[in-house]
């Protein structure tokens, strides 16, 4: 395997936490339980790469190929709803332990439980949501679509948002995708970067730019609350 390669990889599987976490999070937030909250820990970090594999006639797709994506999901979403199991019942118990303490006091100073939480949803959602949308574009341009520019940033999109849409759906919540601070522009725009910067530099920098790019849009646009216009 390649130095360029090992990155890739690396990057696939901080994205595969990143959406796993935010997956996990939205299940806590709904009360599911540990099985749930792994499900939709897995369906968040696997789904968009299961579409973009289907699409791009890669059968079958990496998730059954390669199981460390969803066993890297499962382990994260158990570590996150067990971190938060603790928490919760530490603070109701209202003898919550030093260490529980400090980790939360400075999330916690000046924002409720649940705008933490959200938070941390924010994090998880716009890391995986970078990772997720320049790979998508890699992937199609390894499929042999290099060519097919439109193709490469439809891929891109939509394995960055697909993940996300799937668990918003399945836990009855408006998508992401359709309300919440230009969340599939900032997707579209980190994956044009990627495929405008292509023919110039190579791959790997050109995936880092454009990820970064879809972090960055994404973070501004939830601190200073950009929305596209709506009736």
């Amino acid at each position: 395997m390649e130095y360029s390669d090992v990155i890739i990889y690396l990057m696939e599987i901080v994205g595969t936490v990143a959406f796993a976490i935010s997956g996990a999070m939205t299940a806590i937030q709904k009360r599911m339980d540990l099985f749930g909250v792994n499900v939709l820990g897995v369906t968040t970090a696997v789904g968009g790469g299961l579409i973009r594999d289907l699409i791009l006639g890669a059968n079958p797709p990496a998730m059954f190929r390669n199981y460390t994506y969803a066993l890297t999901a499962v382990i994260a979403s158990t570590l996150l709803f067990v971190i938060v199991f603790l928490r919760e019942r530490a603070r109701l118990r209202g003898q919550g332990h030093i260490v529980w303490r400090t980790l939360t006091r400075t999330i916690e100073r000046g924002h409720g439980v649940h705008e933490a939480y959200d938070r941390l949803l924010l994090i998880g959602d716009t890391i995986g949501l970078g990772i997720f949308t320049v790979v998508g574009s890699h992937n199609a341009v390894n499929a042999g679509f290099a060519d097919n520019r439109f193709l490469m940033v439809f891929v891109g999109v939509l394995t960055g948002v697909g993940g996300g849409m799937l668990r918003d759906v399945m836990a009855g919540n408006m998508p992401y995708i359709l309300v919440k601070h230009v969340y599939a522009v900032a997707s579209l725009a980190g994956a044009m970067i990627y495929v405008l910067l292509l023919p110039y530099m190579p791959d790997l920098h050109c995936m880092i730019l454009g990820g970064g790019a879809v972090m960055l849009i994404r973070f501004l646009a939830a601190r200073y609350r950009w929305n596209l216009p709506k009736i």
